[in-house]
């Protein structure tokens, strides 16, 4: 069992910045890849970005590519979301995800756990 708890998010004007952090649980966090998912109010849960176990390949949705970076340190059990000129049609609650492969970690349904999500606010 992984659990996962999300940070960082809050309410920011357009053009800022904020970081996500994930914590996890659990003595083998390097051996899943983790990745991140946002949903705004009345859309689907839709992917934002993923990394595998090592850090060394990463995937990202076009919308947020340029602009978000993520990143991990396995020595912390913590994974980050990076989001810099922020948009207004990025205001969501994201959500931390981990399965055994950067394809899973990519696709909802194939995600093996879930945080509780964190709300980011990008006021015009």
């Amino acid at each position: 069992q992984v659990q996962l708890v999300e940070s960082g998010g809050g309410l920011v004007q357009a053009g800022g910045s904020l970081r996500l952090s994930c914590a996890a649980s659990g003595r083998t966090f390097s051996s899943y890849a983790m990745g991140w998912f946002r949903q705004a109010p009345g859309k689907e849960r839709e992917f934002v970005a993923a990394i595998t176990g090592s850090g060394r390949r990463t995937d990202y949705t076009d919308s947020v590519t340029g602009r978000f970076t993520i990143s991990r340190d396995n020595a912390k059990n913590t994974v980050y979301l990076q989001m810099n000129s922020l948009k207004p049609e990025d205001t969501a609650v994201y959500y931390c995800a981990a399965s055994n492969t950067i394809l899973q970690v990519t696709t909802d349904r194939l995600v093996d756990y879930w945080g509780q999500g964190t709300q980011v606010t990008v006021s015009s």
